[in-house]
């Protein structure tokens, strides 16, 4: 019996992209009015101010054309992955990495397994803090030689970054490209309800990881290192040692400019670049030796990189076709006249399928709460409640669709077929769901 394979990844987006073009000769053309938010500092849409305008259907010709627009758009992203991916090849190609792993594998000699909810909870974090999602991909050579050294299957290097900072962002308390633009949109004061997100954080987070860990003690492959190759790491220890240090160093730094700063892919691609230089000419393989590992790098990561400008392109071909707004107010129009908690579960299910053609979610954010604010005041539903239908529908939608770049790219960086990912993630994501209708329902009965 023939089992079923998902397309390619490549042909998947493209289909994708067709399927949006054949719309915008489907659906009639049509558009929100739109205003400038001083609060949110954005421009958000005028609730009620739907309105039809001239089709504008995307022709087979333009839809090409839209290819190289959704790369342009999607390019601060491209250029960050091609220069992390060729940094972090330079660092691979000095040693230092493999040394530092099996260094760590000789000190969790049958507890491997603890190092999953440690990278799961650092991931889950900086989802949590910051929306962590295109950044990841730029680390798929640290997490592959970190997971396969310690016996792991690929899958599970998707999963602890990933997917860990996919649902870490979906039921944050404090996320400011979800919940806080959400709550500025919908007039809620900034981190309000937080203790109650977090208490349903916790258990979501540990469901992920309880999947991913219990995935990869089932699919792991014992590794030794044999005596052969703990001698060679000695006699390179010290400069191993030092690359390390600059690693730690690098990732800190980072940490502190994507926090605190507010640091663009722009600021973090060239971090990476001089990460790359710093540490080929530190580990020895010198100038040569290290653009060499760059142009290595480059070649690795372009497959991925190029999902991400193909998944923007969908977007891209909608909004050309003047249909984005027409798929909102569809799906927003019939919430109206449903009761309050099943309106609530419905606008958690309407923000699951527009995530599909819009993926990014302080773009969805700034589309739909203008207008399901006022729905929501008229039906009787904390606003509150609609923030939380946002984030759950939303963010863990990021965990399957195929229209999620971040995803798709990481798939492709680390081997994983997208059947494989949905036959792991998908049960997962049904439990997750499951915990946020729990708590929208609790927190419609208790008047969150």
């Amino acid at each position: 019996m023939n089992t079923f394979r998902f397309p390619h990844p490549l042909v998947l987006l493209v289909g994708f992209i067709v399927l949006a073009a054949v719309l915008s000769y489907v659906l009639p053309a049509g558009r929100f009015d739109r205003r400038q938010d001083p609060v949110a500092q954005r421009e958000v849409v005028v609730a009620g101010s739907y309105h039809r305008v001239p089709a504008t259907p995307v022709g087979p010709l333009d839809m090409l054309v839209d290819l190289p627009k959704g790369l342009a758009d999607a390019a601060g992203v491209v250029f960050l992955i091609f220069l992390a991916g060729g940094a972090f090849t330079v660092v691979d190609q000095t040693g230092a990495l493999r040394h530092g792993v099996d260094w760590l594998l000789l000190k969790t000699q049958g507890r491997q397994v603890l190092v999953i909810p440690l990278v799961g909870l650092l991931f889950a974090t900086m989802g949590a803090l910051e929306n962590m999602g295109e950044e990841i991909i730029a680390l798929v050579p640290v997490l592959l030689v970190l997971m396969r050294r310690l016996g792991f299957p690929a899958l599970t290097a998707v999963a602890a970054s990933a997917g860990a900072a996919f649902v870490g962002a979906s039921f944050s308390p404090i996320n400011p490209f979800q919940v806080g633009i959400a709550q500025k949109l919908a007039q809620l004061p900034l981190l309000s309800g937080g203790a109650y997100r977090l208490a349903f954080l916790v258990p979501a987070l540990a469901l992920w990881l309880w999947g991913t860990i219990r995935h990869a003690q089932r699919h792991r492959v014992p590794v030794e290192i044999t005596e052969a190759e703990a001698a060679a790491d000695t006699r390179g220890a010290g400069r191993h040692g030092l690359v390390l240090l600059l690693l730690l160093l690098a990732f800190s730094y980072f940490a502190y400019g994507v926090v605190q700063q507010g640091w663009g892919f722009e600021e973090m691609g060239a971090l990476f670049f001089a990460l790359g230089v710093a540490a080929g000419l530190l580990g020895g393989l010198g100038a040569t030796g290290t653009a060499e590992g760059f142009v290595v790098g480059f070649r690795d990561m372009a497959f991925s990189a190029m999902l991400i400008g193909f998944a923007r392109t969908i977007f891209v071909v909608l909004e050309q076709g003047n249909i984005v707004d027409t798929i909102v107010n569809g799906l927003a129009t019939p919430l109206g006249h449903l009761p309050v908690s099943v309106a609530a579960l419905g606008m958690m299910a309407v923000q699951t399928a527009l995530h599909v053609p819009v993926p990014s979610g302080s773009g969805q954010a700034t589309l739909t709460m203008p207008l399901l604010t006022p729905l929501s005041d008229l039906i009787g539903l904390s606003r509150q409640v609609m923030v939380l239908a946002f984030q759950y529908g939303a963010g863990l939608c990021e965990l399957i669709t195929p229209t999620n770049g971040t995803l798709m790219a990481m798939l492709a960086a680390t081997g994983v077929r997208f059947e494989n990912w949905l036959k792991f993630a998908a049960p997962l994501y049904l439990g997750l769901v499951i915990i946020g209708v729990i708590s929208i329902v609790t927190a419609i009965a208790v008047g969150i």
